[in-house]
């Protein structure tokens, strides 16, 4: 977890660098490179600071001691499911979101009733079926 601090803290520094470099170079007339680069500093110094929180509530993990080797990350993380149609429709469902962006209102509330409607078949495709807990 240390790790990963650090380097979002470096990653911030990078940002801040390079955002105040970039607002020198453009005089401060490009305000949306700017705005981008100082928000990319500070979300990369939230993301160490919340791991940094993390840090104290949880153990070590492999990849903070000295003598930690691969093999020890070798586990089950999660259950996936490979036969799963869900993510599909919803990866469908917000194109469908930002076309309606682009075009009209209708077709995006259409997109965001589809892209509930595979969400929450996605949640509960275990609850069902042959699969069912």
């Amino acid at each position: 977890m240390k790790i990963n601090q650090n380097l979002f803290a470096i990653l911030g520094t990078f940002f801040l660098v390079a955002a105040v470099i970039y607002a020198i170079w453009t005089r401060g007339t490009e305000m949306v490179g700017i705005t981008g680069l100082f928000g990319l500093a500070a979300m990369q110094y939230m993301v160490a600071y919340y791991l940094r929180l993390l840090d104290k509530e949880y153990k070590p993990g492999v990849d903070d001691k000295e003598d930690g080797e691969i093999a020890e990350y070798a586990g089950t993380y999660a259950r996936f499911a490979p036969w799963s149609w869900w993510p599909l429709g919803l990866g469908a469902a917000c194109a469908i979101v930002f076309l309606g962006v682009a075009i009209d209102w209708w077709i995006f509330i259409i997109g965001i009733g589809l892209g509930l409607f595979f969400v929450t078949g996605w949640v509960f495709e275990f609850s069902k079926g042959q699969h069912k807990h």
